[in-house]
């Protein structure tokens, strides 16, 4: 194992950085920093101890091409080896560490019935090591690892699933909650909804773009609302804790300075943040205006008898929006925005239903193993603003933060991409005024990278 001195190097721009915009300036003395992982992608021990088996599992198990023909089988072994994991988390230094439950470990059916002892030590354990080197817990309860048995009655587009996941959050306060005083219902709904039931790349593979998706969401939503509410009633006034959601975007700027430009970077804004940040955060609730009206009249142009969005009744709308302590807030690129005609009707997809054209600017640094993640850091800065300002000003945490590698020790690249991250959250914080809280790098391990295997994709401060 090789320590990466990223979390020193990183933190001492404060004290001296050649970018004169930093050197004098100072994360407020509350401010957190940490660091975060998932489950499926760093615990191993897929079928130890009474594990029953998640959408990964299967999907990499029956189509072990997909990532290479590697799984999160044993990943960083951290089932086995979480002491390690807390004695480095130590030397680092930070604050919190984000971390997710795995639900097919504690409940290997998905359901609430049989309660597996096994897990719930492993993470009791892992918990109380956190708490005694000062570590505070952040918890996930969904990073994207299903039981299996939820999927094969349909999985997120089925909205059976709000009562699965809330008798699931339920168990995981009363086990955990005493000690865990900062939740999150979901990590990325994004990314399991529109990558897993919308263009089939994700588990459970399942393809149904434009359809599926927005099923997913729908359901997905309803599910953290009744988690919150739970929390709320149930357990705030003894635990005292907070809870949230966590969503992901790149920041996406115009593509020049026409009207039209802006409002389609607007209009992307809204179909990749706004479709589940609206609900909860916004003071109105629903969904984007531009969602339900786009989606509504390409739906009737496609032949369909209503919109492929579902609709909240007003009652949900009520019951959904407020149900936030804070704004979990995960960014790692950005894109470019110009305005197009809207797309031919034909096939529903997410992409036709927002008709924009996204690009890269040439002279922006693009990573050497995801070209999806571009380098632009002032985009944080404006990706935080915009959040302030179209959600009435939340406190936020930027939940997660990074840049893959080669996995090359001599890493100036990141180091570079790390600091001027920080540096530009730091300028929202204090020239702008926004409330940002904490900064969370991803990720502590190198870990299981979901469909690029462990191949040549490093975002991690502990090398394996």
């Amino acid at each position: 194992m090789k320590l990466f001195w990223y979390y020193y190097l990183v933190i001492s721009f404060l004290l001296r950085n050649t970018n004169s915009e930093f050197t004098t300036k100072r994360f407020p003395k509350n401010f957190l920093f940490g660091v975060a992982t998932s489950a499926y992608q760093i615990e191993g021990a897929w079928n130890e101890d009474g594990k029953g088996e998640n959408i990964w599992d299967r999907y990499l198990h029956e189509k072990p091409s997909t990532a290479s023909f590697q799984n999160g089988d044993i990943a960083c072994d951290s089932y086995h080896k979480y002491l390690e994991d807390v004695q480095l988390l130590k030397y680092l230094g930070v604050n919190y560490y984000r971390f997710s439950l795995s639900w097919s470990r504690i409940l290997s059916t998905g359901y609430v019935n049989k309660v597996n002892q096994a897990a719930v030590d492993y993470y009791k354990n892992l918990i109380n090591a956190l708490k005694e080197n000062k570590i505070e817990p952040f918890v996930t309860l969904y990073h994207w690892d299903l039981p299996q048995p939820l999927q094969d009655i349909g999985g997120w587009p089925n909205p059976l699933l709000v009562d699965h996941f809330a008798d699931y959050a339920r168990l995981a306060f009363a086990l955990f909650g005493d000690d865990v005083k900062n939740w999150m219902t979901f990590n990325e709904p994004k990314q399991t909804c529109q990558y897993g039931y919308g263009y089939g790349l994700f588990s459970p593979g399942y393809a149904s773009d434009g359809i599926g998706s927005y099923l997913c969401a729908h359901t997905i939503i309803k599910a953290h609302a009744k988690a919150y509410h739970i929390y709320d009633k149930e357990f705030r006034s003894q635990q005292n804790g907070r809870i949230s959601f966590v969503i992901d975007t790149p920041w996406y700027e115009p593509g020049s300075d026409s009207d039209q430009d802006k409002e389609a970077a607007e209009r992307k804004l809204q179909f990749s943040f706004g479709w589940y940040a609206n609900p909860i955060y916004h003071p109105d609730g629903n969904y984007p205006q531009v969602m339900r009206d786009r989606i509504a009249v390409r739906s009737k142009q496609e032949g369909f008898s209503k919109s492929r969005l579902p609709e909240f009744t007003p009652d949900e709308v009520e019951y959904i929006k407020g149900t936030y302590d804070f704004l979990g807030l995960n960014t790692c690129s950005v894109h470019l925005v110009n305005w197009t005609e809207d797309y031919p009707i034909g096939n529903p997809s997410w992409d036709a239903d927002t008709s924009v054209i996204t690009f890269v600017d040439p002279t922006w640094n693009v990573s050497s193993v995801i070209p999806d993640v571009v380098i632009e850091p002032s985009s944080i800065r404006k990706l935080i603003n915009w959040v302030d300002q179209t959600y009435n000003h939340p406190e936020i945490i930027i939940t997660e933060n990074g840049v893959p590698d080669e996995g090359d020790l001599n890493d100036t690249a990141r180091i570079y991409y790390l600091s001027e991250y920080m540096g530009n959250v730091l300028l929202a914080i204090l020239e702008d005024n926004v409330n940002v809280m904490g900064y969370t790098i991803w990720s502590l391990l190198d870990n299981f990278e979901w469909l690029m295997g462990y191949q040549y994709v490093y975002f991690n401060l502990i090398g394996m």
